[in-house]
């Protein structure tokens, strides 16, 4: 694997040097999907982090045998670490960048933070902050494209996230196995829409999704990614 996508702690050093006690980072996972939750994984850091875990990734440069592995190795890794859903029926009422926020918040308030900790800074993956006001800027959010593959911290998040999601969608598909969402976790497949055709919709699956293409609403083309 080319040294580029490997991840490092420089941001987050930059961070502690200006003075951070800690550093949150943050990523989701599963808002591209045609079913099951949009999940946010965030983790806590402070100066004294250790190396990371060799071998630690985005999410989405791993295999799932390597991010099943990884995820326990991620989670004792950071200081504190908290993953929050926002369900297919709160998506299809709010909408998922309002949903987005919504399971960052929870992840927010799952979080193990000192109580005077104010300020402090988040490093949010992406290009677009849909957290800040989830949260009422109890944190300084900073948006930084593909920091999932280039920090360290946002790396660890994604894959927790990541391993969390895809549990509760295995558990799913022991529930229902009509939609073989042990394979698809949600996303987009031929399998999946002949499922759909076939079934019919679930309760795990985003209805507006499946009937209209609003803004918000991803096209056919990249269902299978986020």
């Amino acid at each position: 694997m080319s040294p580029s996508v490997i991840p490092n702690l420089r941001v987050e050093r930059v961070l502690f040097d200006e003075g951070a006690p800690l550093v949150l980072a943050c990523d989701e996972v599963g808002r591209g999907a045609l079913a099951g939750p949009v999940a946010v994984g965030m983790v806590v850091i402070d100066a004294g982090v250790r190396r990371m875990p060799a071998g630690l990734r985005d999410s989405k440069l791993m295999t799932e045998p390597r991010r099943e592995a990884m995820a326990p190795r991620a989670a004792a890794w950071v200081r504190s670490w908290s993953v929050g859903e926002a369900s297919a029926a709160e998506i299809d009422e709010l909408g998922i960048m309002a949903c987005l926020g919504l399971a960052g918040a929870r992840a927010f308030a799952a979080l193990e933070l000192p109580v005077d900790a104010i300020e402090l800074p988040l490093i949010l993956d992406g290009n677009h902050d849909w957290l800040s006001g989830a949260i009422e800027h109890r944190a300084r959010v900073s948006t930084r494209i593909k920091a999932d593959r280039d920090c360290a911290s946002v790396a660890a998040a994604s894959v927790i996230a990541k391993v969390h999601r895809d549990g509760g969608m295995r558990r799913a598909h022991d529930a229902t196995p009509l939609y073989a969402w042990d394979e698809n976790k949600g996303y987009s497949s031929r399998a999946h829409f002949a499922a759909i055709d076939e079934h019919g919709a679930s309760e795990l699956h985003r209805k507006t999704w499946l009937h209209e293409r609003g803004p918000e609403a991803p096209t056919l083309f990249d269902l299978s990614v986020g």
